[in-house]
């Protein structure tokens, strides 16, 4: 079984709502294996409209999501700002995008070490305090 609590990045996002992805299945199967809510950022959902623009009904979809329930939004606000900024410096070297600063920023404050990504390489890398390593499902 799966956390309760599972943040959701960009890719994951995209392929559940875009069948013609190449991981929708794989995405879609997580889905039905875990009894859980899904919680993300708004850089992550900036991200995900600005992949899905491109099919008319994309960035309406991912805010149904929202609208009905079925994806929570963790706030970040101008508290956040610098250890975004701290993140970003600390992984220059990936780089570090400021959706995936803001999956971690939430993790750290919410206590979340579960992610369900296709960006295996990167959060294989990033760090919870303590150096706790992420949880990535699929």
């Amino acid at each position: 079984m799966i956390s309760s609590r599972l943040l959701i990045d960009t890719g994951p996002l995209v392929a559940l709502l875009d069948e013609s992805e190449r991981d929708h299945d794989r995405c879609v199967q997580v889905l039905r294996q875990a009894s859980l809510r899904l919680s993300t950022t708004w850089p992550v959902i900036t991200e995900a409209a600005y992949l899905l623009g491109s099919w008319f009904r994309g960035p309406d979809a991912l805010l149904e999501l929202i609208e009905r329930g079925d994806l929570t939004l963790l706030p970040l606000d101008a508290a956040d700002a610098s250890r975004l900024r701290a993140l970003m410096h600390k992984y220059r070297d990936l780089p570090m995008e400021l959706a995936d600063a803001s999956l971690v920023r939430v993790a750290e404050r919410e206590l979340i070490d579960t992610v369900f990504t296709l960006d295996r390489r990167d959060f294989s890398i990033y760090r919870l305090p303590r150096g706790k390593e992420f949880t990535i499902v699929p």
